[in-house]
């Protein structure tokens, strides 16, 4: 069984996230949404709500299991037995940021990461630019899956 684990901290999840998922179910047989949980980041969403969105999003979705955790993603790939990490690019940016934890991931562990490109019509969407259209009174609802509920 090819598991993946799609790491992130999804406040909120985008269009983006979702058309990652919804691709890399066709890759593997089951991907494991994590929501990371970081003390010192402040957050839009709590974690209830961010994991709330994802279920909602995918209920008719098997595949995909949402869990949250704490630490180091490549210990989270070893308790869940995944073999690979899945990661969207959105530009050159994303690659180079990505890259090095990718090197870094597999020099630790055996862990592969797997990129995706995000669709051209999702590639402009992140969770500050959607945090920002909300902050500003903006809609947002074209930026996120209907599952986003303010």
């Amino acid at each position: 069984m090819k598991k993946a684990i799609f790491p992130g901290s999804f406040d909120p999840i985008t269009n983006g996230h979702f058309d990652i998922i919804k691709r890399g179910i066709s890759l593997f047989d089951e991907v494991i949404v994590a929501i990371g949980v970081n003390a010192e980041k402040k957050y839009m969403f709590s974690l209830e709500q961010r994991k709330q969105f994802i279920e909602d999003a995918f209920k008719d979705s098997p595949k995909v299991r949402i869990i949250t955790y704490e630490g180091l993603t490549i210990d989270l790939c070893k308790k869940e037995k995944a073999e690979f990490i899945l990661r969207g690019l959105r530009n050159p940016a994303d690659f180079e940021f990505e890259k090095a934890i990718a090197h870094t991931n597999r020099k630790l562990s055996k862990i592969e990461t797997v990129f995706l490109l995000t669709a051209a019509n999702t590639s402009y969407i992140s969770s500050s630019i959607v945090r920002d259209v909300i902050r500003n009174g903006g809609d947002y609802s074209v930026l996120v899956p209907n599952s986003v509920k303010l």
